[in-house]
């Protein structure tokens, strides 16, 4: 899996470029890393965490164009909307959800050009029975121009959240109350890496019959699992690999 990460890394990081896409939604999904937040001070392995995957999905094809996991704070939301930025050919419509790191993290990105907008989602109280593992019902929502002339009809993030139960039931480890969770960070972001490539190469999207990178215009073809194999004995992708590898290795104590 290390391998088949890696190389899917480098993969993405070198194919999904110059996207023409037209408007772009993004949210963050939650999982954790050997342990919750509230038990983080009890563990008795280290790191562990919540972790967050930080998304942006082209609406229209479908194409996850990028992705990043980390934290949840500003300087996470600034390198995820900074990478967002570099993969896009064009001005884009972005909607993201309510939460305040976006503010910065897109104007630090975009500047004044992109239209973006924040749809809000405003929830009543749930009975006392269902606030253990269910979200409060949505009772509406609220749409702020934020950058730009965003269009109305099109300010919505149901894409990228429905995409965000794909990725729960595609990837183990990422399903609610159960004990498959990872147990080290490094193993979580190779899963990521394998499964946006499936995604988004791979696996034929039911509205388009094709993949997302098809109906994005990255490719005229279908690959398969047996391609993403072949790239990790691939003599050019390991040296990249080990490139990238060296340059983010720490220096060694003396």
């Amino acid at each position: 899996m290390i391998d088949a990460g890696r190389v899917c890394a480098v993969f993405h990081d070198e194919k999904v470029r110059n996207v023409k896409a037209k408007r772009v939604q993004c949210d963050e999904i939650w999982s954790f890393c050997y342990a919750k937040q509230k038990n983080v001070k009890g563990a008795k392995a280290a790191p562990a965490n919540d972790v967050w995957t930080w998304t942006g999905l082209d609406a229209d094809s479908k194409l996850v164009v990028s992705y990043f996991v980390g934290g949840r704070d500003s300087e996470y939301a600034m390198s995820f909307m900074d990478d967002l930025r570099s993969r896009l050919a064009n001005r884009v419509q972005l909607t993201t959800d309510g939460y305040r790191a976006y503010l910065e993290a897109v104007e630090g990105a975009f500047g004044a050009d992109v239209d973006y907008a924040m749809l809000v989602k405003l929830y009543g109280e749930s009975p006392e029975a269902e606030k253990r593992n269910s979200p409060a019902e949505c009772i509406g929502c609220r749409k702020t121009r934020i950058e730009g002339n965003p269009d109305p009809a099109h300010v919505s993030t149901s894409y990228t959240e429905r995409h965000n139960l794909t990725m729960r039931m595609q990837m183990r480890r990422f399903t609610r109350l159960t004990n498959a969770f990872s147990r080290k960070i490094e193993n979580h972001e190779h899963m990521v890496a394998l499964y946006t490539v499936w995604y988004n190469w791979i696996s034929t999207h039911k509205a388009h019959r094709m993949t997302p990178a098809m109906a994005a215009g990255l490719t005229d073809k279908l690959m398969d699992m047996e391609t993403v194999a072949g790239l990790i004995d691939d003599d050019e992708m390991r040296a990249t690999i080990q490139k990238r590898v060296a340059a983010l290795a720490l220096p060694q104590s003396k």
